[in-house]
């Protein structure tokens, strides 16, 4: 399975985390909205031979902004996200994803607007997914993939992260199987059981064995694209803490 990374686990120049995700051995990489769209980062990205996978959509929005929010501050919000979707296509990324409010009552105004990103995104060849996450209105990818069901849009997918899997205590290969062909992108971090921490692999409570079995569930599995390491740019040296999670990754595979 190819691997990518989430090019945000590193700060500093642009120019400079591309080279170093080149160095480590990622030839894949995901970005946030409003990032590496000036013309001398995307002429790095191609010197380097790198390919962007997956766009964060929710990221850098307008203060304010909300997909689940009142009128206008979810019109702002969808104003982002098309104009993201818009660099997502230059890019050439296949998927992009958001994460859900906090408000549960507010997930009807989450779906109609996932359901205008999902159109512009399916116009563009870019599939959606919706990201799992422990403390906001979709806590669980169980709850989630309900939640998908629900709406029945042909252009919505699950993001699945295996560390809020161990935050809600949920089996990763059960996980992949239900999904089936909703399953639309992969985020691979470690974290004590309890908090989103974004830790290198192994290095919390994720195992080994727990590892590999992810990666057969996922061998299993119709889904066909990256698993993507994310890591916290907060560690204190992430660039060996993503050639370390690479390398467990790889031998887990």
């Amino acid at each position: 399975m190819e691997l990518s990374c989430c090019a945000w686990a590193l700060t500093g120049s642009e120019e400079d985390a591309l080279t170093a995700l080149a160095a480590i051995g990622f030839r894949s990489i995901d970005v946030q909205a409003k990032t590496f769209v000036s013309p001398a980062s995307r002429a790095r990205i191609g010197d380097l031979g790198l390919s962007v996978s997956c766009l964060a959509l929710c990221f850098n929005m307008e203060d304010g902004a909300a997909l689940d929010g009142a009128p206008a501050a979810q019109q702002a919000a969808l104003d982002h996200c098309r104009e993201a979707l818009d660099h997502a296509a230059d890019f050439g990324a296949s998927t992009a994803y958001v994460v859900p409010g906090t408000d549960p009552v507010a997930l009807p105004q989450f779906g109609d607007a996932l359901g205008q990103v999902a159109d512009f995104a399916a116009a563009r060849a870019i599939r959606i997914g919706v990201e799992h996450f422990p403390g906001k209105a979709l806590p669980t990818a169980v709850g989630t993939l309900e939640y998908l069901s629900r709406l029945n849009h042909p252009n919505l997918y699950l993001l699945l992260d295996t560390g809020h899997l161990q935050m809600s205590k949920e089996d990763p290969a059960e996980v992949i199987a239900a999904a089936g062909d909703r399953l639309g992108y992969v985020h691979l971090d470690d974290n004590d059981g309890e908090g989103d921490l974004h830790w290198p692999l192994l290095e919390g409570v994720l195992t080994e064995e727990a590892l590999a079995a992810t990666f057969s569930a996922l061998a299993l599995s119709p889904y066909a694209g990256p698993a993507s390491i994310e890591l916290s740019p907060q560690l204190s040296d992430p660039v060996a803490a993503l050639a370390q999670s690479r390398a467990c990754a790889l031998q887990c595979s």
